[in-house]
């Protein structure tokens, strides 16, 4: 299996301020923000400096004064489902790892966990299709791949930005001027 790192998703306590660090500094654009759930929950912002990567760091304005760390988790690309699936038996069999969440953003299917001392990983494979961000849904291990891949594009097929993946990456392109 090969796992290559991805993005990194920090807590901050000013999100407006970060953002506009990171857009300044970075070049980087907002790709993606939003509650991260109900009414009321935090927001969540996508960063990305590249038409190839929906974010390459996400800021989530959950830091409280008190906490020393801003890191919430580092993620991790696989190159496949099998990948995420395998990784999923794998963590549910260790009694070092704790946290086990098995969750799809419609554009990944992910399994979060945290390792023995604490520290948030997402283990993931990417999707076919865009779907806005932020989402999120438990999904079944049990599943078959070709369930799972089904079931998800089920579940997001109605959102408003729901569309193959190469179409959403050649618009990005675009806007950062690599054709």
């Amino acid at each position: 299996m090969k796992v290559s790192w991805s993005h990194c998703v920090l807590k901050v306590r000013d999100i407006e301020a970060m953002v506009q660090f990171y857009c300044d500094t970075m070049g980087w654009v907002v790709s993606d923000r939003g509650p991260m759930g109900p009414p009321g929950a935090p927001d969540i912002v996508f960063l990305t400096g590249s038409s190839s990567d929906h974010h390459q760091m996400a800021l989530v304005a959950t830091r409280g004064d008190e906490e020393a760390t801003s890191l919430d988790h580092n993620a991790f690309r696989v190159e496949s489902l099998s990948d995420v699936l395998a990784m999923h038996g794998k963590l549910t069999a260790d009694p070092r790892v704790e946290g086990i969440l098995p969750l799809t953003h419609g554009n990944a299917i992910s399994v979060y966990f945290k390792d023995p001392e604490g520290n948030g990983i997402e283990m993931f494979c990417d999707t076919p299709w865009h779907v806005k961000q932020p989402a999120g849904l438990v999904w079944d291990p049990s599943l078959s791949e070709e369930e799972l891949l089904a079931w998800v594009e089920d579940q997001y097929r109605d959102d408003s930005e729901f569309r193959p993946m190469d179409e959403y990456r050649a618009d990005r392109a675009k806007a950062f001027g690599e054709n």
